[in-house]
């Protein structure tokens, strides 16, 4: 087999096992999401993504690989709610917490809203 045939089978194959890892149930409750959070993930496969895990009491929750500059080296993975329009973070039972998000060569703090059960272990970022 040439060596691009091959390429292509390891990205097919990476790809696929990121799709498994990240699908996730459809209705989240707090164990579950805590199970998803501390599940090992792949920086080089999920970088600069974002993936759906679910509604966790009608909300959506998502976790977002961002990387800039050093990829996939600096990649990190923050899960919290996707709040809908008009919607305050202490109303869906979240907690607002500050994190730094790759940019370019440096990192910018960002407010996210994270689920209240991911945040006594710290498990809504991870580096």
């Amino acid at each position: 087999m040439q060596r691009t045939h091959l390429g292509t089978i390891a990205a097919c194959c990476l790809g696929m096992a990121a799709a498994a890892h990240a699908a996730p149930p459809r209705g989240l409750d707090d164990a579950s999401l805590r199970a998803w959070a501390g599940r090992p993930w792949s920086k080089a496969v999920l970088m600069n993504r974002t993936v759906e895990l679910g509604r966790l009491r009608g909300v959506p929750v998502v976790a977002e690989f961002p990387c800039a500059d050093v990829c996939p080296q600096y990649t990190v993975r923050i899960i919290r709610y996707r709040l809908p329009a008009h919607t305050s973070c202490s109303a869906v039972g979240g907690i607002e917490r500050t994190v730094l998000v790759p940019v370019a060569i440096t990192v910018l703090s960002k407010t996210v809203c994270v689920p209240a059960a991911l945040v006594a272990g710290g498990k809504f970022e991870s580096r």
